[in-house]
């Protein structure tokens, strides 16, 4: 039997840490070397970081770049390792993986397929590389070859796929086939998704089975660069089998996944399929052989157990932002985060995933190694329990007015309390008072809610943010605004005020789903260590009806009143926004879709509110903190979706919609149907 024995690493990167990259990237070989690997997997941009954004324009970056990579070079004794950085050729700049082999730099694969869609924009740095083109380059006077290249050794052939690579029609493996490959690798920089994982490992599977080969899929891990979080999904494929799958949402540096496969097996299923693809591309190869000593006792049975961190959506979602909330942290050098901890939803998600963040910590590297990575904090090193820790980490803080409630007090102080966060109560009528009167002497006439209802709602929201953030300052904590993705879609916020923050951890989650997730963790919860951790302080906000809680309580304001039931809302911001669908179909769904639930009449009303609150909103979105990319599309301007800050507010496109609602000018015909 021809064994091989490989492994596929995911790496927590910073873009420019260039020492804390590198050590990552040795520390990940030399652990392979000890577990005796003999061809490795890194990730796409490794050693630069894939989220560098217009830094790659930058020499400098693709100088050290290379100069790391010369470095890692001594350290692959008796290994074959790919390891990812840009590359600049006459000017232009590559992403490219390195394949390393016995100290010896055997050559680059650069990357065919660019992604320039959604969060992507990979066209705007790099060039494309043409499939079935080779070229040299030379580094300090030798030269490498570099291009769509195979590397042969005594009897395994290698071939890379560059993450998007694999995710087109004309991928270079239907090529690698004709050229007997019998290992794919591909180093990957795979964004984080819902249930993404399982599509990615249908994509290595049926891989692994079509061309007959071993496919080694190796991803990043963490919150990178702020906005992305990397799941750290690594497997290894073979012949159609998911040999190996690694533990997701570590925080960890890095984990290596390992499998042993049979070279022998697929080659055989080479031999039965009768190939159409053209056999008259150029084969490369490094002239490089390399001669294994497989141990003998080393079977199939050795590989690692197919292993998932959790399936369901409420899962993924905690462990995802939880390790985004703490990469955050560490790589800003921050002290902790403080919450305005209202005890609606939204701040109470917010402050439930700091305490997961501690918890889930522990779960993944102990409480030990957690501290290691923030032993800049001032007192974590003294720290004992989790809960010590999250006392340090958490600060939620209660600004109430005479229209807030003793339920969110309630609900505010025992979440606060469960999770171990600290938690202070001001009262700030008196601010808003000041500055009501203040206006009041200016202007020459009382405010009232008769007249001046929003200005009255926003400065009660405007006054919290000084607060708060002198709070954050005081203990070098970062702010977290709380906005959920239903209020981006319609600017459901006062600016500098709710939104006030760094980051913001829940904006790509939609209102409705958001209160279900709650609700999963008061009466579910993660699974940690074994056991199912609830946060039973969430029994006080899963009983309220989310309000803002700034007009008198007479008027017993709730937001669903406010904008319309978040279900609808929800339906038409996918319909509108990610379906790119006008008012008038959006109305014509809506009342297949709804109607035996809601009015025409009211579902007509909402479909306006929301297109016009949509483009009359547009500069708010362009000013929220950076959120973390959680789903298959979001909101956020600057990584997925674009709109003009200044448009005709769909003015033709909603006067068409009250033609169709009226029943004017609309033929029979257009009535029935969609």
């Amino acid at each position: 039997m021809e064994l091989v024995k490989v492994g596929a690493v995911a790496l927590n990167q910073t873009p420019l840490d260039w020492l804390g990259n590198k050590a990552n990237i040795l520390n990940a070989i030399e652990d392979a070397k000890n577990q005796e690997i003999q061809v490795l997997c890194l990730p796409e941009l490794c050693i630069s970081g894939y989220g560098c954004e217009d830094a790659f324009y930058s020499p400098d970056v693709a100088k050290i770049s290379l100069e790391i990579l010369e470095e890692i070079q001594d350290h692959t004794q008796d290994i074959i390792v790919s390891v990812g950085l840009p590359l600049w050729i006459n000017n232009k700049i590559y992403n490219s993986a390195a394949l390393i082999a016995n100290r010896q730099l055997l050559g680059f694969v650069c990357k065919q397929h660019l992604p320039n869609y959604g969060l992507f924009y990979e066209d705007r740095w790099f060039h494309r590389w043409k499939a079935g083109q080779s070229t040299e380059i030379s580094i300090k006077g030798v030269k490498y070859p570099v291009g769509d290249l195979i590397f042969n050794f005594e009897n395994i052939r290698i071939g890379l796929e560059i993450c998007e690579d694999a995710w087109v029609a004309n991928r270079p493996a239907s090529r690698h086939f004709d050229r007997a490959v019998d290992i794919i690798l591909n180093p990957s920089a795979s964004p984080f998704a819902f249930h993404k994982f399982k599509i990615r490992e249908q994509l290595v599977a049926d891989s692994s089975r079509a061309f007959s080969c071993a496919y080694v899929y190796a991803n990043l891990l963490g919150n990178e660069s702020g906005r992305l979080i990397f799941d750290g999904d690594a497997m290894i494929c073979s012949g159609g089998d998911v040999l190996a799958s690694s533990m997701r949402f570590s925080y960890a540096d890095y984990t290596l996944t390992t499998a042993v496969i049979d070279l022998g097996k697929n080659k055989i299923e080479q031999a039965k399929i009768k190939s159409s693809l053209p056999a008259d591309l150029k084969l490369i190869s490094s002239g490089f052989e390399v001669n294994f000593t497989v141990n003998p006792q080393t079977t199939l049975a050795e590989t690692e157990a197919f292993e998932k961190g959790g399936s369901l959506k409420e899962e993924e979602f905690s462990r995802a932002v939880s390790l985004a909330l703490f990469d955050y942290l560490r790589k800003s050098r921050s002290f902790g985060y403080t919450i305005s901890l209202s005890g609606g939803a939204d701040s109470c998600a917010v402050t439930a995933l700091c305490g997961l963040m501690v918890l889930l910590g522990d779960e993944s590297i102990g409480i030990e190694n957690f501290k290691k990575k923030i032993k800049y904090i001032p007192g974590i090193s003294e720290a004992k329990t989790v809960a010590d820790i999250a006392r340090i980490l958490v600060l939620t803080i209660y600004q109430g007015t005479e229209n807030s409630s003793e339920d969110t007090f309630n609900s505010a102080q025992k979440l606060a309390e469960s999770i171990g966060a600290q938690f202070y109560n001001v009262n700030i009528n008196g601010l808003v008072e000041n500055y009501t009167h203040l206006i009041e002497n200016q202007i020459g006439r009382n405010l009232s809610w008769a007249t001046d209802d929003i200005p009255l709602q926003n400065i009660q929201a405007r006054v919290r943010a000084p607060g708060v953030w002198l709070l954050a300052n005081l203990n070098n904590h970062l702010l977290l605004a709380t906005s959920n993705r239903s209020e981006v879609a319609v600017g459901y916020c006062t600016m500098d005020g709710d939104t006030a923050g760094s980051i913001s951890p829940i904006a790509g989650i939609d209102k409705t789903w958001l209160r279900s997730w709650l609700i999963w963790l008061e009466k579910t919860g993660c699974e940690v260590k074994g056991k199912q951790i609830k946060i039973e302080g969430l029994k006080y906000v899963n009983a309220l009806q989310p309000t803002a809680e700034l007009r008198p309580k007479e008027n017993k304001q709730t937001d669903e009143k406010d904008l319309m039931p978040y279900e609808v809302l929800n339906q038409i911001e996918i319909l509108a926004v990610r379906d790119k669908k006008s008012p008038l179909e959006c109305f014509r769904f809506l009342e297949k879709y709804y109607e035996t639930k809601h009015s025409r009449e009211d579902l007509y009303a909402w479909v306006k509110r929301f297109f016009k609150l949509w483009s009359r909103n547009q500069w708010k979105r362009e000013r929220y903190a950076p959120g973390f990319h959680l789903d298959t599309h979001n909101l956020d301007p600057r990584s997925w979706t674009r709109f003009p800050i200044l448009s005709g507010g769909y003015e033709l496109e909603l006067q068409k919609l009250d033609e169709y609602f009226e029943g004017k000018s609309i033929s029979s015909k257009r009535k029935i149907g969609f």
